[in-house]
């Protein structure tokens, strides 16, 4: 089990001026966004617009605070969130978001296409590694105490498969999964 600190990231301001990013974890440690396999990272959305696109990525995005009305091409606008269920999308599709307040903050994952698919729920009381998933983290929605350790909003827990974990009751963690491609459930 690795702690992944929130305040040891280095938030990166967006281009366009509307926000800043701090990576939680990347693999390939240390890729950048052209050869990344999966990416985990939060975002403080200061001002809406468009997302930059990502040709063969698929992301999946949750709130943490805030709410936005999430806009994707080809879909209903989704009022977001910490209660709404996480949304997937194809980073390839034009999509933006609008504040509805003030700022937000979200929970973005990225996979790449043919590489990895990602899943995320929140979770509470006994969680395990899963098999046969590449990563396993859970990620704090609010402040906790996990075994001897105080988790700050943001603080990541990242398992090995097969390790466990106690989590305090109150749903306060995100679960992410990512998988292998060739292990994404069929499409019915």
């Amino acid at each position: 089990m690795r702690i992944l600190r929130a305040i040891e990231r280095t938030a990166v301001p967006w281009k366009n001026g509307g926000g800043v990013t701090s990576e939680v974890a990347v693999f390939p440690p240390g890729a950048g966004f052209d050869d990344f396999g999966w990416r985990i990272s939060i975002a403080r959305i200061e001002r809406g617009g468009p997302f930059s696109l990502f040709p063969g990525i698929d992301r999946t995005l949750a709130m943490l605070e805030g709410r936005v009305t999430l806009t994707i091409e080809g879909r209903t606008p989704i009022a977001l969130s910490p209660q709404s269920p996480p949304v997937q999308f194809p980073g390839d599709t034009a999509t933006s978001a609008e504040l509805i307040g003030d700022d937000a903050t979200d929970l973005n994952v990225m996979t790449r296409r043919d590489v990895f698919f990602a899943r995320i729920a929140l979770a509470e009381g006994s969680c395990v590694g899963t098999s046969g998933a590449a990563a396993t983290l859970f990620v704090a929605r609010a402040e906790a105490a996990l075994h001897e350790m105080r988790l700050a909003p943001g603080d990541a827990v990242m398992l090995d498969t097969g390790e466990s974990l106690a989590l305090p009751p109150g749903g306060a963690f995100l679960k992410i999964e990512i998988f292998p491609a060739e292990n994404r459930p069929k499409a019915r």
